[in-house]
């Protein structure tokens, strides 16, 4: 079968790889790259090797190495040998208002046969509110925390 994803390294790429083995001064997840790359190079002059006898070669899952030859093939050099960041972005439950917010709540006086606020409490009063639509009790104790606030 065909592998989707074939390196084929330049001879410029192949000698900055192996001169980056030879100094060994890179990190461990790098310079391991590095060997799979050139193991797995099937231009002229390169072993070709396949995933498997990589994989055994280097004591790495398959599963990584086929991960490495797809980050070439689409990253390019740099791309397969560096971390990349993530991609993902977070949005916040509660921005700085909301915090503010929260924090004026938790200062205020306790509802009604309540000695204190709860996390709870907090929590479903900021949606009663409508400052938010939903927040959990989890992000209630994160912001607190974050100001050294006492409820006790």
């Amino acid at each position: 079968m065909k592998k989707k994803y074939t390196v084929t390294l330049t001879q410029e790429e192949r000698q900055m790889l192996q001169a980056m083995l030879s100094r060994g001064k890179a990190a461990a997840r790098k310079l391991m790259r590095a060997r799979m790359l050139l193991k797995a190079d099937a231009a002229a002059g390169g072993p070709g090797w396949n995933d498997d006898a990589i994989a055994e070669a280097l004591e790495v899952g398959r599963a990584t190495v086929e991960r490495v030859r797809k980050e070439f093939v689409e990253e390019g050099l740099d791309g397969a040998l560096n971390r990349r960041k993530p991609r993902r972005e977070y949005t916040r439950t509660l921005d700085g208002d909301g915090e503010a917010h929260l924090v004026a709540l938790a200062c205020s006086q306790a509802p009604e046969g309540r000695s204190r606020w709860t996390l709870r409490l907090l929590a479903d009063r900021m949606v009663v509110l409508e400052y938010v639509d939903t927040v959990s009790k989890d992000t209630v104790s994160r912001v607190l925390k974050k100001t050294s606030l006492s409820l006790g």
